[in-house]
């Protein structure tokens, strides 16, 4: 017990701990918006759940990866087929028709599915956080551990707390989806550019990648949604 909170207060400790607090807070912003976007069509008695359960078990999915598989997610190939997951992700969470709120017509979004999208697209989106986490508390070995617990505990409100904030500003603006799924394909981009197999070829059209993402995201979601209205102005939507 004493081992892991070795270190902790020292001037080197509280360096390191203000870089993850940094991080934290500049790389858990997209994690609350794929939240928000997961969790927009629930019924509303359901979201604040889903919110709660996906956000803490995304959380306890960051500890177990950061514990015991920094080395897996370093290896080659998996950020790049994280990238074109949440590629997938983007287009899918904003194309989703399903209108929690609506008595009777469309079925209201799975709960369960809702959860899962979570755990899963956190996942992928965490990759980042948890490098980064690792390599910040690698810089003060003596209190490794006791960083890497504080850094987790610390995005546990961020990513709730932000999940909820965006989820109310969707609400009254739903335009914001759209900008929360384009934010979704840039992190995808991203995510490839920064494979350790891949990423090399990558670099050089690093801003092109992301800038192109985005409008892919952006111009199929718009096309789909369009298309979705005009199958519902003829009445022919499945919605099952």
């Amino acid at each position: 017990m004493e081992s892991i909170f070795a270190g902790m207060f020292s001037p080197e400790w509280l360096a390191a701990f203000s870089g993850i607090l940094l991080l934290d807070i500049l790389l858990s912003g997209d994690n609350a918006i794929l939240i928000a976007l997961a969790c927009q069509n629930l019924p509303a008695h359901n979201r604040k759940k889903a919110i709660f359960i996906g956000g803490f078990g995304a959380v306890f999915i960051r500890i177990v990866c950061t514990l015991f598989a920094t080395s897996v997610l370093a290896a080659p190939y998996i950020e790049f087929v994280g990238g074109v997951a949440l590629l997938y992700i983007a287009v899918k969470l904003l194309t989703d028709h399903k209108d929690g709120d609506k008595e009777g017509g469309a079925a209201p979004a799975s709960f369960g599915a809702a959860v899962r999208t979570i755990l899963v697209a956190d996942f992928i989106m965490s990759i980042d956080n948890i490098l980064s986490l690792a390599g910040v508390a690698n810089t003060v070995p003596e209190g490794k551990w006791s960083l890497i617990i504080c850094g987790l505990l610390i995005s546990i409100p961020i990513v709730l707390f932000g999940a909820q904030v965006f989820l109310k500003l969707m609400q009254k603006v739903p335009a914001l989806i759209y900008g929360g799924a384009a934010i979704l394909g840039w992190t995808a981009a991203a995510l490839m550019v920064a494979d350790k197999g891949l990423g090399m070829y990558f670099a050089p059209y690093e801003l092109e990648m992301k800038i192109c993402f985005v409008a892919i995201v952006l111009r199929l979601g718009y096309y789909l949604n369009k298309r979705y209205e005009k199958e519902e102005k003829l009445g022919v939507t499945d919605n099952e």
